[in-house]
């Protein structure tokens, strides 16, 4: 089998397609897998493609902006470029399926695919179907989503199918003889997405600097994205969280799946990546949904686990209410609260998604 896997931007349309191909290669381990990404140089794909040991290829594509921005006649342009680059990739690499993930890379591989007669399929993890998957889904085999609210707003897909969010983790236990570095008894990871996130790596710090003390024997381990981890470095730096025992900061977390298996408690965004894999582990988590989101969709998503009692919620306007602080300090001194979180978050998960997208792969072809 030789598959073309495509998508990317932000790791979450990257890791998705790491997943779907490492579950390929689970079933066909001479598979021939391959990545195409935008040569963008903030593609995460460049990075966490190349880690995972996959071959990776480049097309020049890049975003569009609001229609009045002067800026899309660059893109205008690069969609003609990227059509010719994505047939010679296609014609070159023979694959026998193409598969994308969402995000603008995605759009000239899957689309010249789709008129070449490969078959094609395309993952969308968010609640709300992006330009790309909109674009795609009438002329494409297959569109697989993640919830069902996405499948109601896709009309006119030649086959749509519910599936979950591919996954690079296990669902599996850990015991604190598992657990890494340092005697710590608990656990907090926080991050804000590939990028960072600046407001809340700064009220991160400010939360750290108040609990490091209360909490010495609590690991806070902090991710604050390359674009703002030089800047946030040198406020936990100018704080004296650098010479803590028990804080960690780091610029991006490649071993997720090993760090929230760990973890006692999450501190996150409510992006639906880290929604499935934070409910596939079943874990106790704060949930700080990005305000800059398109629909606002990842306080939707939020504020449903928050409902269902699956999970707390933070907006980052009460952020100097101090309720972030609060909120740790809360769960951090309630074992049986994190447990009854981690319990209730379970139902949200899919975890069958990476066997059911691979159904769909095998069905088609």
């Amino acid at each position: 089998m030789r598959v073309l896997m495509t998508g990317g931007g932000t790791a979450g349309h990257v890791n998705p397609a790491i997943a779907i191909a490492n579950t390929i290669k689970k079933h066909n381990p001479e598979a021939e897998i391959a990545f195409v990404c935008s040569s963008q140089k903030s593609d995460k794909a460049q990075d966490l493609v190349t880690r995972a040991g996959y071959e990776l290829y480049r097309v020049n594509i890049c975003g569009s902006y609001q229609i009045w921005n002067l800026k899309n006649i660059k893109t205008l342009i690069l969609m003609a470029v990227s059509a010719g680059q994505a047939r010679r990739l296609i014609g070159e690499f023979k694959p026998d399926v193409i598969i994308g993930t969402g995000g603008f890379a995605c759009y000239p591989v899957l689309n010249e695919g789709a008129k070449m007669g490969i078959p094609t399929l395309v993952h969308e993890s968010n609640a709300i179907p992006g330009r790309a998957v909109r674009k795609l889904s009438p002329k494409i085999d297959c569109v697989m989503t993640n919830f069902q609210s996405t499948t109601d707003l896709i009309k006119n897909a030649k086959r749509l199918v519910r599936v979950g969010n591919p996954s690079l983790f296990e669902a599996k236990p850990v015991s604190l003889s598992d657990k890494s570095e340092g005697d710590f008894d608990k656990r907090v990871i926080s991050f804000g997405g590939s990028g960072g996130a600046e407001n809340l790596n700064s009220e991160m710090c400010r939360s750290i600097e108040t609990l490091a003390d209360e909490f010495p024997r609590t690991q806070f381990y902090h991710a604050a994205g390359k674009r703002d981890y030089a800047r946030i470095k040198a406020e936990f730096e100018a704080h004296g969280l650098d010479k803590k025992p028990n804080v960690v900061l780091v610029d991006y977390i490649y071993d997720m799946d090993k760090r929230m298996t760990e973890a006692d408690l999450v501190v996150c965004r409510a992006g639906a990546m880290t929604i499935s894999e934070t409910a596939l582990l079943g874990k106790a988590a704060i949930f700080v949904p990005s305000p800059f989101v398109a629909a606002n969709h990842q306080y939707k998503n939020a504020k449903a686990l928050y409902d269902a009692g699956a999970g707390e919620l933070v907006e980052e306007r009460e952020f100097s209410d101090g309720r972030l602080t609060d909120a740790i300090r809360s769960l951090l001194r309630d074992d049986r609260r994190r447990e009854e979180l981690g319990k209730n978050i379970r139902a949200f998960a899919e975890a069958d998604a990476n066997e059911q997208i691979y159904g769909e792969i095998k069905r088609l072809l």
